[in-house]
């Protein structure tokens, strides 16, 4: 049985503006995961979301659990795929978690790199810079990555 990925990216635009207290600083839906990212290649799961992880790669953003603070889109997109009675793994990492990541960092053979399976040469590269290029605009933090899987 395959495991599909399906997520959004989002932002707080207002953060950098009136900062995280203000009433107006809300995630705002970006862009759907699957525009950009065709593929399930589980080393990439693994190494990103501790998902299918026969790999032995340390996760940078497993077990977190869907936010409370999501944008209506992205609670929209999770209740279409059936919420938490029918999807699974649902966590989150902003692009500051993803810029200080040791891509360098291999799996528990040694012989696998974390750039090697989710690196920006792999099919997650237009991911990374679609939110880079929000980071630049909105602060790291303020960018995020929303997925589950099914």
């Amino acid at each position: 049985m395959s495991t599909e990925v399906t997520g959004m990216i989002e932002c707080r635009p207002g953060a950098r503006l009136w900062g995280l207290d203000d009433e107006d600083t809300v995630w705002e839906p970006g862009i759907d995961l699957g525009l950009l990212n065709g593929g399930n290649a589980y080393d990439g799961l693994a190494c990103l979301f501790g998902v299918r992880n026969h790999f032995g790669f340390r996760p940078l953003a497993e077990g977190r659990g869907f936010p409370d603070d999501a944008s209506e889109a992205v609670r929209r997109e999770f209740e279409a795929c059936g919420g938490p009675r029918y999807v699974h793994s649902t966590t989150w990492l902003t692009w500051s978690d993803v810029a200080a990541t040791d891509w360098r960092e291999t799996d528990a053979t040694g012989t696998r790199t974390r750039a090697s399976a989710a690196g920006p040469e792999t099919r997650w590269g237009p991911v990374w810079s679609v939110m880079r290029t929000l980071a630049t605009l909105h602060g790291g933090e303020n960018v995020r990555l929303v997925v589950w899987f099914h």
